[in-house]
């Protein structure tokens, strides 16, 4: 029988996630797997959680890596948050901040929404008007909008919701790990990531974070969280106490995979990682505007680690992408809802923000358009 894993090609990933991954997370990937109540495996657990709460930058005893992606984080803070009738309010500027809506109103909460134009960040002027007409229990917005490219005013948004007793959600799918987030001096009350963008990880953890604020209000809910396997208080028994309470089975070997890359981060230094993806980000785009191509995001609210590119016109979207994938094994995104055939999204993640994966794209760019 014939194994199509030996067919797979080495691909340069630089779209909207996942990115490339280190290889040291690859041979963390490869070590023997323990028990999921293994002493050893349980020290690992530990040392992933004071990693996340230092990329954090939180105290928060609740932060763990939940086992599923970063959907998997998105549906744990709302489902734990939510109780039918709560009041939310989802400021959104592209396609995450939809998801958002679609799980608040599956659980049954009074949703309201504030949109604002794609490729635009969210207006905290407006979000301050908003709050003057009623309370919300919670209240959720992306920090970086991957569909978009947008980077979000997260710190003055949590610098509004100071003064209410609202709960504040944020999203850090794409953020974490390749510009700051501060849980903490933001006043994030709940936060979840993905170990497969700027962490470059394989798909298949969530990074989250709860403050003694959100598990007071998870405390106090009058229903039974409706979701068993993301049911964070018991996911938190699991991940923390000194007699561990098994919850479910956990990806042991995903683990040490974000085990490793959190200790890369470290290593290299957490500014320093910063500052490599807002260099790289200048030189491609440089690059691009050399070409004659355009970005779709004003210079002030651009992303440094996910890049929406104006396809020109005489080219096509899929064509493009599909010449970069197949003549010079680069991947990159396309754009989604109404930016579908628009634009194309170029990640520059963890690993791949990396001089050297710009100046490949930059010289195979010609040649497609």
């Amino acid at each position: 029988m014939k194994n199509l894993l030996n067919g797979i090609e080495d691909v340069l990933l630089m779209g909207p996630g996942p990115s490339s991954v280190y290889p040291d997370v690859y041979s963390a990937l490869s070590r023997s797997t323990l028990g999921y109540l293994d002493t050893y495996f349980i020290q690992i657990m530990d040392e992933i959680k004071a990693l996340l709460q230092r990329l954090m930058k939180t105290r928060n005893e609740l932060t763990l890596a939940v086992s599923g992606t970063g959907m998997a984080g998105m549906e744990t803070c709302l489902v734990n948050l939510l109780e039918p009738g709560d009041a939310i309010l989802i400021l959104i500027n592209g396609v995450f901040g939809t998801r958002m809506r679609e799980i608040a109103t599956r659980l049954g909460a009074d949703v309201e929404v504030l949109e604002f134009e794609w490729g635009t960040p969210v207006k905290p002027e407006t979000v301050e008007t908003k709050l003057k007409e009623r309370g919300y229990k919670l209240v959720a917005m992306v920090h970086a909008e991957t569909s978009t490219g947008v980077r979000n005013p997260a710190q003055e948004i949590g610098q509004l919701l100071k003064a209410t007793d609202s709960l504040y959600l944020l999203d850090a799918v794409t953020s974490l790990g390749g510009i700051e987030v501060e849980v903490d001096g933001w006043g994030v009350d709940a936060l979840y990531s993905g170990s497969q963008k700027c962490l470059s990880c394989p798909p298949g953890l969530s990074p989250v974070s709860f403050s003694s604020k959100a598990q007071k209000a998870i405390a106090n809910r009058k229903t039974k969280t409706p979701s068993f396997y993301l049911d964070i208080d018991l996911i938190g028994k699991y991940w923390g106490g000194e007699k561990r309470a098994y919850h479910h089975t956990a990806p042991m070997n995903m683990l040490y995979g974000l085990y490793q890359s959190l200790l890369l981060v470290m290593e290299e230094g957490m500014d320093k990682v910063f500052a490599r993806h807002r260099k790289v980000h200048e030189v491609l785009v440089q690059g691009l505007e050399e070409l004659g191509l355009q970005l779709l995001v004003e210079p002030p609210y651009r992303l440094p680690m996910l890049n929406a590119v104006r396809i020109p016109k005489g080219v096509e979207d899929a064509a493009g992408r599909s010449a970069l994938r197949t003549r010079h094994k680069i991947e990159i995104g396309a754009g989604l809802g109404p930016l579908a055939g628009k634009i194309w999204r170029i990640g520059l993640m963890g690993h791949t923000a990396r001089e050297e994966n710009v100046q490949r794209l930059l010289s195979a760019l010609p040649e497609v358009l």
